[in-house]
């Protein structure tokens, strides 16, 4: 009896512990999911390093949390920084507008099928009509503030978070073996001989969403970027971070480059319109009709559903890496769910050295 008792007491205190432990690491669970994530799909790149430097750990750790600020960090500050500066360039315009009135509209509008006589005559009607302009952007002016206000916060709350994640970062590169290590000891006394294959579903779901989706996407936001500034957009960086976010959406990148395109056609640039169209076509496009699919074949098929909930879930649950972690770690769990619905062998897999 006084055995149990103890054992009781034992297990109770284990059992605060851990709670404890939780709550602790609570406000880094996000940034500890993500930074391990981020430093498995980057691993070969820090062996690559490591071997270059004769095993010199914490010089290559250090150098990859160098990339991380320098490829994730900096842009964002950029960005978050222009996000600022066009809010009162924005203003300005609508001040303008009223003052100087609604231009007519370009004669393409009314060739628009079914709308195109509709939307041109409500355009005259606004355009001819001070009173109606201001109603009309009055109506408009508080969604957009809103919007404003919340997409600066999300990406402000970005570089807070990717700045934290490339902190933990560096000590998961340099103790990355023992870690991993140390992980197939703790599951193997739970898992036992399904360790091997858990793991290289993990690790095979991890690499298709950072190279097939994540990948896939800051490509397509650096090519918008570039026929951006080369068709002279305004806002040609923000507008890149919108077709990185809009890309990890299935056909999510058009929204943007179709946008850009008939902005250019308003403003009677019709041959960099053309440019603009050839180049969102065949280059952002293309990426996502080419690139994307070779990638995620690497790994493991991913759902269009799983991703759109991932990336709208994730943004609300984690903030902006919500982008990176949402759709990582629904596909990991409905992969391991699929795993685990497969019989498996009964014959003993090893576990996977860390990757090399």
């Amino acid at each position: 009896m006084e055995k149990r008792i103890e054992q009781i007491v034992q297990i109770s205190l284990i059992a605060l512990l851990v709670i404890g432990c939780l709550l602790v690491l609570r406000p880094f669970v996000t940034a500890l999911l993500s930074a391990a994530i981020l430093c498995y799909s980057t691993w070969p790149l820090y062996r690559c390093i490591e071997q270059t430097l004769r095993g010199w750990r914490a010089t290559s750790a250090l150098i990859m949390t160098v990339l991380i600020i320098v490829v994730l960090v900096l842009p964002l500050a950029l960005i978050a920084a222009s996000f600022r500066d066009e809010i009162p360039y924005l203003a300005e315009r609508v001040r303008t507008l009223l003052a100087e009135g609604l231009p007519g509209p370009p004669g393409w509008v009314v060739s628009i099928p079914l709308v195109g006589e509709t939307f041109d005559a409500g355009w005259r009607e606004i355009a001819g009509s001070q009173a109606k302009l201001a109603e009309a952007l009055k109506r408009l002016a508080q969604p957009a503030r809103e919007v404003l206000v919340a997409a600066g916060i999300i990406i402000a709350e970005g570089v807070l978070q990717f700045t934290l994640i490339a902190f933990i970062g560096f000590f998961f590169y340099r103790d990355g073996a023992a870690l991993v290590q140390a992980l197939h000891r703790s599951l193997d006394r739970v898992a036992g001989h399904l360790t091997g294959g858990l793991l290289q579903t993990v690790g095979g779901t991890i690499n298709s969403v950072v190279y097939g989706i994540i990948g896939t996407g800051l490509a397509q936001g650096l090519v918008a970027l570039i026929g951006f500034l080369i068709a002279g957009v305004p806002g040609a960086l923000m507008l890149g971070f919108l077709t990185f976010f809009f890309s990890i959406i299935p056909g999510g990148a058009p929204v943007v480059w179709v946008g850009a395109t008939i902005w250019l056609f308003y403003q009677d640039q019709a041959g960099w319109a053309l440019f603009m169209a050839l180049w969102g076509f065949f280059g952002i496009s293309g990426i996502d009709n080419v690139v994307k699919p070779l990638l995620i074949s690497r790994g493991s098929q991913l759902s269009f559903l799983l991703v759109m909930l991932g990336v709208f879930g994730g943004v609300l649950a984690f903030g902006f890496v919500g982008v990176f972690l949402g759709p990582t770690l629904l596909a990991v769990g409905f992969n391991l769910m699929r795993h685990w619905a497969v019989p498996q062998p009964a014959a003993g897999s090893h576990p996977v050295p860390p990757r090399s």
